[in-house]
């Protein structure tokens, strides 16, 4: 069975008490006679081997001899190197390992940890990671208000200096949260060497900088990784001087580190610290530390083809006299006798043809601009102007056709990204460097007015992370646009119809299912007044960077009726996924949005067509096959052969039924949407959190409340969680 695999990001209950007092009157500089090396290490202020050599007590180091080497110490810890500019120092922590010891027959730990409470660090959330070691570990780290952790196994080729993102090829690795001081490690016991110990007999977790790290397949089939540097790695770590913010701390001038001219206050993770502004280097902690960078030194970082001439803070670059730059280049200047006189009926000349043309073009903007303010008003401009001005705040922007036609290249039909039912997409960016989707209407009739007002009104309302975002619009045309967020990959009907041969996981189906599921309940329940879609299909979801779902195109979207001269008279959809309630009642309902969804689950769980006018008459439409197939019990014979493995077939069974459910010719008998996303919710945590089959306590936390399970026999505890589990009428 392959585990699911993901980050677990869970609140502690407990919170560690950090140690460590503030410093009264901080010195301006480190006092005369004050050591500033340790062995081959730079001692930098506000750092000291001594204590008036320290900026306070938490920046006190020890300088020692260990065998023949002489180390610098900070507490315990090992120190590597500091970097004042960057308000970093380096240091060793231990790791942790989870060994199968052939004498007993048993795993044996090492579980490290780290508490730097009582010290002016904490661990750099940008440049270490989580990083775990083996063929089959599930490891955690347990901060002051996380526990976090990732699972590694061999399921993949191992090469050396392969990433750990996959977490399939011998390590897997976790983000740090921001803050943390304090973590001590373990490992999930189910996960372990005892039957692998010959050819992997050792996992590792530690916390290091995820620069030092590169995987070598030597540190899974030996102990080098652990032996390497007396089972200790690198982490970086971020100072403060205090804990106060720049703000808090400038109150206290005698107490206020950044003492140096030309010297600015950084707010980190750790408190705040200092650095020499821009043009300067050097040390802030110290009296006159900041000194200017000379820029004509250094001619590689910063270049000048002509005279250089520093000056404080930065430099100036300019040409000798008879010489002009160009392009970053001096050259020399083009004079002649009768340059003056081409010159002169030169700008006689243009200046005539200037006046004749800006005369015309005053005439024709005058003209264009008539007719733009006829458009924005015969599109609803002055009552969109008045919806906007009531509505303070909101996110809207009215774009100029100019702007739109620099963003698509003039309209260009290579940026056409598709033609939906109201309109034609192109793909644009702006000058902001934002990427947009810009939809503009084929025609101009009134229906077609009608139905952009519409759509611009729905969407404007609409803030959902699984929605397309509505950015703004332009009126000023004769064929009115509206301006989308852009959406990178495409829809979920190319994802699925478009390439047979690439895998898409049953995990990955059921988020994007679910995902959009939530975006259709939240139009239902949560919108005022409730908004119907009226065209849902796979076509019309689309997938973000991170194949994400965003539900898009709500040509055929009405605002929920509230009587029944708000009925619509003319049928509107996609063949295929049309309600057959809705095709005979002319009843829009939001009970139509959940059978077309069903037939979408169809889609993600047979990759077929909703309809196919090239096969079989019986096998044109997928709902009423997949019904029949239900009702001849040959489920399996239509789903799709990627996931369709002992594994899965539980879960396949649940989507179907709840495919079914929502297919129900009555309306009355289908699920709300709200129900359907629920009962995708639960049925994703199960799949995501697969040692909870073993372990009935925590499948009652995910599903938040008590599972009939029995502690007895892994797959039937499995079988019998998730029954108990999908039989729940509503999450937690």
């Amino acid at each position: 069975m392959e585990f699911a695999r993901r980050l677990l990001l869970i609140p502690a209950a407990w919170l560690l008490a950090a140690a460590g007092a503030a410093a009264a009157d901080l010195p301006a500089a480190r006092s005369p006679g004050c050591a500033t090396r340790c062995g081959d290490i730079d001692v930098p202020y506000p750092f000291g081997l001594d204590p008036q050599c320290a900026i306070n007590d938490g920046f006190l180091l020890n300088c020692s001899t260990v065998g023949r080497a002489t180390k610098l110490f900070h507490g315990t810890l090992e120190v590597i190197r500091f970097s004042v500019p960057e308000g970093k120092a380096w240091l060793k922590t231990l790791m942790s390992s989870q060994c199968y010891d052939q004498a007993t027959g048993n795993m044996s730990y090492s579980n490290a940890w780290l508490n730097i409470s009582n010290l002016p660090y904490v661990l750099s959330a940008d440049d270490n990671k989580v990083i775990v070691l083996g063929c089959r570990s599930l490891a955690y780290m347990l901060s002051d208000t996380y526990i976090i952790g990732c699972l590694s196994t061999c399921d993949e080729p191992l090469r050396n200096g392969s990433s750990c993102s996959s977490g399939n090829a011998g390590c897997c690795q976790a983000d740090l949260p921001r803050g943390v001081q304090y973590y001590q490690s373990f490992f999930n016991d189910l996960y372990n060497t005892s039957e692998i110990w010959n050819k992997t007999p050792c996992n590792y977790v530690t916390v290091m900088e995820s620069a030092a790290f590169n995987f070598s397949t030597t540190y899974l089939t030996s102990t080098v990784f652990y032996d390497t540097d007396d089972s200790r790695t690198p982490v970086v770590m971020e100072w403060g001087i205090t804990k106060d913010t720049c703000q808090q701390a400038g109150i206290n001038k005698t107490a206020y580190a950044c003492v140096s001219d030309h010297s600015d206050c950084v707010d980190n993770d750790a408190g705040y610290r200092c650095r020499c502004t821009k043009g300067f280097e050097g040390n802030p902690y110290i009296v006159g530390g900041c000194s200017d960078i000379n820029e004509c030194l250094d001619n590689a970082t910063y270049p000048c083809a002509g005279i250089c001439e520093n000056i404080p803070g930065s430099f100036t670059c300019a040409c000798p006299r008879g010489k002009s730059m160009v392009n970053g280049i001096c050259v020399k200047n083009q004079r002649s006798t009768w340059m003056a006189a081409v010159v002169g009926a030169s700008v006689g000349l243009v200046a005539l043809v200037i006046g004749i043309t800006c005369a015309y073009l005053i005439r024709e903007r005058r003209k264009l601009h008539r007719i733009k303010r006829r458009y924005f008003r015969q599109h609803g401009g002055l009552l969109l102007f008045e919806e906007m001005k009531s509505q303070q705040g909101v996110a809207f922007k009215i774009f100029s056709e100019e702007e739109l036609k620099q963003a698509t290249n003039n309209f260009d039909t290579q940026q056409v990204l598709g033609h939906g039912g109201q309109g034609t997409v192109y793909k644009g960016i702006l000058k902001s460097g934002i990427e947009i989707a810009v939809k503009r209407c084929m025609t101009i009739d009134e229906q077609q007015k009608k139905e952009f007002g519409k759509e611009m009104l729905i969407l404007s309302q609409i803030n959902h992370k699984n929605i397309v975002k509505l950015l703004g619009c332009c009126l000023e045309v004769e064929v009115p646009m509206l301006v989308y967020e852009f959406i990178p990959n495409g829809t979920l009907s190319e994802l699925i119809h478009r390439n047979h041969s690439g895998h898409i996981s049953l995990d990955t189906r059921l988020r994007i299912a679910y995902e959009s599921a939530e975006a259709l309940a939240y139009l239902h329940t949560c919108a005022s007044p409730p908004i119907l879609h009226g065209d849902v299909k796979s076509t019309n979801i689309l997938l973000d960077g991170d194949y994400t779902a965003k539900v898009s195109d709500f040509g055929a979207s009405i605002l929920a009726p509230n009587d029944k001269s708000q009925f619509v008279t003319v049928v509107q959809g996609t063949c295929g996924y049309l309600d057959p309630e809705y095709m005979q009642t002319y009843e829009l309902t939001d009970k139509s949005d959940v059978y077309s969804f069903g037939v979408v689950l169809l889609e993600l769980l047979t990759r077929k067509k909703a309809f196919n006018l090239e096969g079989p008459e019986h096998e044109r439409s997928l709902s009423m096959r997949f019904l029949y197939a239900m009702k001849e019990n040959g489920l399996e014979d239509i789903l799709d052969f990627q996931i369709k493995n002992i594994e899965n077939i539980e879960y396949l069974e649940e989507i179907a039924d709840l495919a079914r459910q929502c297919l129900e010719m009555s309306g009355m008998n289908r699920p709300s949407m709200k129900e359907v996303a629920d009962k995708l919710g639960r049925l994703r945590k199960i799949m995501q959190h697969p040692w909870a089959h073993e372990n009935p306590e925590e499948l009652d936390r995910l599903l938040g409340e008590p599972s009939t399970v029995n502690s007895t026999g892994t797959t039937g505890n499995f079988s019998i969680a998730k029954k108990a589990a999908m039989g729940l009428e509503s999450g937690r």
